[in-house]
């Protein structure tokens, strides 16, 4: 049976951690940063974890992740 392919879209957003969770980075962090405030854009730095609802979905398109 051949290797799957992952989604390589998806394998420059996301990246495993230890414990085997799924890390991504936050969105509305790119343009529009004059209207919020330095709070919310000093939260939208750290990195974020996938959701349990996402997470098997997440798994099907990076399967060697």
């Amino acid at each position: 049976m051949p290797k799957i392919k992952s989604n390589r879209g998806a394998a420059k957003r996301f990246t495993a951690t230890k414990s085997g969770k799924i890390k991504r980075s936050k969105a509305f962090s790119s343009h529009i940063l004059t209207k919020k405030s330095t709070k919310r854009k000093r939260n939208l730095r750290k990195n974020g974890l996938v959701d349990d609802s996402n997470l098997k979905g997440i798994r099907k398109i990076l399967p060697y992740l």
